[in-house]
């Protein structure tokens, strides 16, 4: 079985020491157990991908009616977090997906949601340089002309603005795992990725990059 991603939850950044030495800055990942709760063929569905779910504590009052019969058909405990992967060779339903999957030097995509930022300005949200701040100028980090007046007496679809900042679905790509400890199911990223603390994270190996043997 060789599923090609797993879902987790960040934990914080640390350091950790390279055989040369280096110190090098990694993001811990609490990443699975997972289980496979269903499984999709081409011949059934036109295409073949299998959905895991995220193995954690959760209330049975917080799970709707619909995904209780999801996950009592495939005969696995409910789970909150679901998503759908692809994968090669065989894979079956209840099937666990754990951190060893990913060796050291890997190349992986990391997608993850933003801290968001509230409603923010045009300097901090699309970081304009503002105006002058000495000489009475009155006019420091606003955003300017927003259009002519005249023609087409309307805002043009696309003006950058103030407005809500972050929360979004954010993918970094060709990152390189530093160390995997599957005792505990952390896997450590080199360098950062998007997210707060304890947000849900989906793992995966890059289309093109480098994969360990």
């Amino acid at each position: 079985m060789a599923i090609e991603g797993i879902i987790g939850k960040k934990v914080g950044m640390t350091q950790v020491f390279a055989e040369d030495g280096a110190l090098v800055p990694v993001t811990v990942i609490q990443a699975g157990p997972c289980l496979v709760v269903q499984k999709k063929t081409a011949d059934k569905d036109g295409y073949d991908a299998v959905q895991i779910g995220l193995v954690e504590k959760v209330s049975n009052r917080r799970i709707t009616s619909p995904m209780r019969g999801h996950f009592e058909k495939a005969g696995v405990q409910p789970v909150r977090t679901v998503a759908e992967v692809p994968y090669s060779g065989d894979a079956n339903v209840g099937d666990k997906v754990q951190v060893d999957m990913f060796k050291v030097g890997d190349s992986i995509d990391v997608v993850g949601q933003s801290k968001g930022k509230g409603f923010q300005g045009v300097v901090k949200r699309h970081h304009f340089a503002g105006g002058r701040a000495t000489h009475g100028s009155m006019f420091h980090r606003a955003p300017g002309s927003i259009g002519a007046s005249a023609f087409p007496s309307r805002v043009m679809k696309g003006m950058r603005m103030g407005g809500r900042m972050g929360g979004d679905q954010v993918t970094v790509k060709n990152l390189r795992v530093a160390k995997v400890d599957a005792e505990n199911n952390l896997l450590y990223i080199k360098g950062a990725v998007p997210g707060g603390k304890n947000g849900l994270v989906y793992v995966q190996f890059s289309r093109n990059g480098k994969r360990s043997e």
